[in-house]
């Protein structure tokens, strides 16, 4: 089951419309989305490893811009949009944690959780909550999400065919410590 998955997102990787996904994706889980864009971004360089750095550039931009959605939600929407994100991933003391240190830390949070496997939304939503600074809040996102995807990029691009023959041939390996690192990452938050 696990190939089949992976075949249909190397196929879906080299339509003509992944990048519009790819797009849709980097700005859903920058706010609200629970996946992250790397799940598609990855096959998407497999499969075109010449595009590397456009499909990077999509997905800083793009999260960006759906952080600054994520920001709108933590500042104006908490209790309407924000606050069912935050009780789905049972994380409400978390949020207030968060946003008492974007009183002293700001932009370090934001440059050191947006590269982590902490899910962003909760970043860019707290940064919000916090009514911390917009300007200083875009910069940190596309410094921190640009290293994070030109990085995964930049590896992608060098070795890209022995990375896909080791996914192939791990694949239940590969997706388990996704999933764990996913799961890592949201359980971190709450530990923040």
């Amino acid at each position: 089951m696990l190939n089949r998955l992976y075949q249909r997102a190397i196929q879906l990787a080299g339509s003509r419309y992944a990048t519009v996904w790819l797009a849709c994706i980097a700005f859903a889980e920058a706010s609200f989305f629970p996946i992250p864009p790397d799940v598609l971004l990855c096959p998407m360089i497999l499969a075109k490893r010449h595009k590397a750095w456009f499909y990077a550039t999509i997905c800083t931009i793009f999260s960006v811009f759906g952080g600054l959605l994520g920001w709108i939600i933590g500042a104006f929407l908490l209790q309407y949009l924000a606050m069912p994100i935050v009780h789905f991933y049972h994380a409400e003391q978390q949020l207030l944690n968060l946003q008492e240190k974007f009183n002293q830390y700001g932009v370090w949070i934001i440059l050191i959780k947006g590269l982590t496997p902490i899910p962003y939304k909760f970043v860019t939503i707290a940064s919000g909550a916090a009514h911390f600074s917009i300007m200083p809040f875009i910069i940190a996102s596309l410094v921190t999400r640009g290293i994070r995807f030109f990085a995964e990029a930049a590896l992608l691009y060098k070795f890209g065919p022995p990375i896909q023959d080791f996914i192939e041939k791990r694949m239940i390996w590969v997706a388990t410590t996704f999933c764990i690192l996913l799961l890592g990452g949201i359980l971190a938050f709450k530990y923040i």
